[in-house]
């Protein structure tokens, strides 16, 4: 198995099909709706909140609220009374199997629901996988995160409609640093290896650093990709914002950090400050702009030609020799 990650790989163009890169078509099927883009901001709470994921889900981008000290049954009525999308966030505790229950009780219900815990390859996640298959049958239920082929087989088993790719690659998470486990470092590997297995889409979750990790991340298996950093430091963005040396930023953190739970306790998130980068509708045209290049390159018109191009790794004893299929 070739180790590599984002960094370390550049795809191989082909002969360009299209009068005009605007002519590619960047838009994905993700379960039963389909959106703009393979992307969805990363469902954190200095990343996402209430106006942002409105502004998303009229625009007709994917989106995934956020879990933490939020009211999600007012939240998801809110949306259906809009008439807009419903996709939460729950976790694997009682008051989460508790909100499934007055989600369908009160016929709210939700379009996507993502099951969001560090661990994802865990018992606790095939009940709740079962839970909302039993109460909610027409939620598309993503599950994660995981970091391998055996998690993501034993996730599709379990019931989950996709599964989340990534153990701690995100730029404000310290995983692999506590504990020594994760995908940190060689995350586009571990994508490629788990999506060899899957049946099932993959949201690759985390380690995005530049625009053309998300053709990277298409190329290697993703149906989506969920992004973090680029996402925050935006003037709508939650978040302090805070001003250094006549620099305005705005905090960033992880939702396993102290600054996210409120305690110093299994912590495995930091805190950092994202420069503030304008407008958010503006990084997301500039992602669908480059993106659509990506294409053009991979001499396609769709996000699926992503998938057929070649590759080389960059670094080390072969670099440059070898193509890669």
């Amino acid at each position: 198995m070739e180790i590599f990650d984002y960094d370390n790989i550049l795809l191989l163009p082909r002969k360009c099909r299209v009068e005009s890169r605007s002519d590619c078509d960047t838009s994905v099927q993700f379960g039963p709706h389909r959106f703009r883009l393979p992307v969805v901001p990363a469902n954190m709470k200095t990343v996402v909140d209430e106006p942002i994921t409105e502004m998303l889900a009229r625009e007709g981008y994917f989106y995934v609220m956020h879990r933490f000290y939020l009211d999600s049954l007012a939240y998801a009525r809110s949306m259906r009374d809009k008439g807009l999308l419903v996709s939460l966030s729950v976790g694997v505790k009682a008051a989460d199997f508790d909100l499934v229950d007055r989600l369908a009780a009160e016929g709210v219900g939700a379009d996507y629901l993502t099951i969001d815990i560090a661990h994802g390859h865990a018992e606790s996640v095939q009940r709740m996988i079962g839970h909302i298959k039993h109460k909610l049958p027409e939620a598309f239920v993503i599950a994660g995160n995981v970091g391998t082929p055996e998690g993501v087989i034993d996730l599709e088993n379990w019931g989950a409609d996709a599964t989340k790719v990534g153990v701690g690659p995100g730029k404000v998470c310290i995983t692999r640093l506590k504990t020594g486990f994760g995908t940190g470092g060689w995350q586009l590997s571990a994508l490629k290896w788990c999506s060899r297995v899957a049946t099932k889409p993959i949201v690759a979750d985390g380690g995005i650093r530049h625009h053309g990790d998300i053709a990277k991340s298409v190329r290697f298996g993703a149906a989506m990709v969920m992004i973090g950093s680029l996402f925050a430091g935006h003037e709508e963005s939650p978040g302090t914002t805070v001003e250094v040396d006549g620099r305005r930023y705005k905090e960033y953190y992880g939702s396993a950090s102290d600054f996210n739970k409120g305690e110093y306790r299994h912590v495995e998130g930091k805190r950092i400050l994202e420069p503030v980068k304008g407008k958010l509708s503006d990084t997301l045209r500039e992602m669908q702009e480059d993106l659509q290049s990506s294409i053009s390159y991979a001499g396609g018109t769709q996000l699926t030609d992503l998938k057929k191009v070649n590759y080389v790794i960059l670094g080390g004893e072969n670099a440059g020799e070898h193509l890669f299929m």
